[in-house]
């Protein structure tokens, strides 16, 4: 937690800029002063003046736009430097296009070598069946690991199983599957306990060079003007990382942590992590437990209420969901804040009974929550209002889906439930809580282009291109407020972040221009000037 400070002299200054501090006791002001990480006095320059002197390091505001630190609620900074290496496969819609571009980085890596891509599209395969063999000629027979977009299913050649030791079915904990004909593998993987053999089996980089990866990745988020995330993949082993980073002086962002709980974990697993609810840093923090109700709804593997058109849908992720249920109940009791990946409706339902019957609050005082909620039932937006549970949403999702519904996401749930997608407004509308992120290395990581999804639900600046249910739009404050307050509200930190006000950390976001007046076709392009985390200057960009 930032110190309070002993003396008003602040040792930061931000002068001469167009603030908007989303506090309602003062909206807006020119100036900013900071001491010890902490805002110490927000006005004009004249008040703010007053808590400089010639030890006091000054940042000219003109033509800054400087609103509460960013924050990102949901995204892998960690495990995404990890799994985002190799060849970007993003926007390839065509097959031949991603043979292209493996033939490509085959020749790059050379005789040999692992191929690595992330990024792979669903729509790439068109409806024909997920296999190797689509990809082969492309790679010449070298070991493979592809992940598509969603991080939920993987592509691994012949050569890539063999040494992962995968030579047919494998049985999971979880609805994990390694996807075979005839006994044989096709090289589809559905969820993470499958490919992870083959990820394991991948050469790895040393702990010094993958910490060097996670460095450079979150000084790219914080050159985004991102000042803080909420980072979906957490262990104990992520902890050490994080303290490694910081007294190194390389974390530049604000972070919270979950402890990642997947269905195999046993009682003594959970009683070895419960002692570890305050585990925290200056920067970072844990006490928050994740897990896993379903999959994702292109594979199948999303828990629905009816199975989709192909007749997926009908299991849980945790084969047993009372025990998923016990679990969530272990950690709440224990005062943690319980997050849980939901898509599909039924899973969302699945979650808001853990809850309930958990009935018990993380000890910060945050809600619990829940991530996705791709498709939502009018019951259960109900509940959460009413049962205080937060909706984390990521409206930028929707770039997969075509306009005449012929994806694989829209085909699999039909128009019935694809009509009650991502929908943002009837959260606020019901009186639930929302934040909003990206899934990085899911989707883009940048928040500009997120609160423009948010906005328009549509490709920006595509003016033309199909609109997902218009009527579940935000407006440009509300697209703002979920990357910021209310992200802080999300993990119970609404009484230190996400306004520029005395007293609250000194975590700033500097635009070019006022984010929130800024057109939303317009606002993925719309300069990052300024980032400051703590206090500190992280990213700075004259123009």
């Amino acid at each position: 937690m930032a110190k309070t400070p002993t003396t008003t002299t602040a040792d930061l200054a931000v002068l001469g800029a167009a603030v908007r501090t989303l506090d309602p006791a003062r909206p807006t002001a020119s100036a900013i002063a900071i001491r010890d990480g902490v805002i110490v006095a927000v006005g004009d320059d004249a008040e703010v003046r007053e808590s400089c002197d010639a030890t006091t390091t000054v940042v000219d505001g003109s033509g800054l736009s400087i609103v509460p630190g960013l924050v990102d609620s949901h995204l892998h900074p960690i495990w995404g430097s990890e799994l985002a290496v190799g060849v970007d496969l993003r926007g390839l819609k065509d097959l031949d296009a991603v043979r292209d571009a493996l033939a490509a980085e085959r020749r790059r890596v050379g005789d040999g070598a692992w191929i690595r891509g992330w990024g792979l599209d669903y729509a790439a395969f068109a409806g024909r069946p997920i296999e190797a063999a689509a990809i082969e000629d492309a790679i010449a027979g070298a070991p493979t690991l592809l992940l598509f977009f969603d991080i939920h299913t993987a592509l691994a050649s012949p050569a890539a199983l063999r040494l992962a030791g995968i030579d047919g079915p494998v049985a999971f904990e979880d609805a994990s599957e390694v996807v075979c004909r005839d006994g044989a593998p096709t090289g589809e993987l559905r969820e993470m306990s499958a490919y992870g053999a083959v990820l394991e089996a991948a050469p790895a980089p040393t702990p010094a060079a993958y910490r060097r990866q996670v460095a450079a990745t979150l000084r790219r988020l914080a050159g985004l003007g991102l000042t803080g995330g909420h980072v979906m993949d957490g262990s104990p082993e992520t902890f050490a990382i994080l303290r490694e980073l910081e007294a190194a002086g390389e974390l530049p962002l604000r972070l919270v942590v979950p402890l990642w709980q997947t269905p195999d974990v046993s009682d003594e697993r959970i009683a070895e992590q419960l002692p570890l609810l305050h585990e925290r840093g200056r920067r970072w923090r844990g006490g928050v437990a994740k897990l896993f109700a379903d999959g994702v709804v292109d594979s199948g593997t999303a828990w629905l209420y009816e199975p989709d058109a192909l007749g997926g849908g009908r299991a849980p992720f945790w084969p047993d969901p009372a025990r998923y249920a016990e679990v969530v109940a272990r950690f709440a009791r224990a005062g943690f804040q319980c997050v849980t990946h939901a898509c599909g409706d039924r899973a969302v339902a699945a979650a808001l009974d853990a809850y309930r019957d958990a009935a018990a609050r993380p000890e910060n005082g945050a809600p619990h929550r829940i991530e996705h909620l791709e498709t939502l039932t009018d019951h259960d937006l109900a509940r959460l209002a009413a049962e205080d549970v937060v909706a984390s949403m990521q409206p930028l999702h929707m770039q997969w889906r075509a306009g005449d519904g012929s994806d694989s996401w829209a085909t699999r749930l039909g128009p019935e439930r694809a009509g009650r997608a991502f929908r943002t407004r009837d959260v606020l509308d019901a009186g639930a809580r929302l934040a909003l992120g990206s899934d990085w290395p899911v989707a883009q990581e940048d928040p500009r282009l997120g609160m423009a999804w948010a906005r328009l639900r549509r490709t920006p600046g595509q003016r033309d291109a199909p609109v997902f249910e218009p009527d579940q739009a935000l407006d440009g404050l509300e697209a703002l407020r979920g990357y910021s307050d209310w992200a802080a509200a999300t993990v119970g930190e609404q009484a230190r972040q996400g306004r520029i006000a005395p007293g609250f950390v000194a975590d700033l976001s500097g635009f070019a221009d006022d984010p929130v007046r800024t057109p939303a076709d317009e606002l993925p392009e719309l300069p990052i000037r300024l980032t400051v985390v703590d206090g500190e200057v992280v990213h700075r960009d004259r123009g």
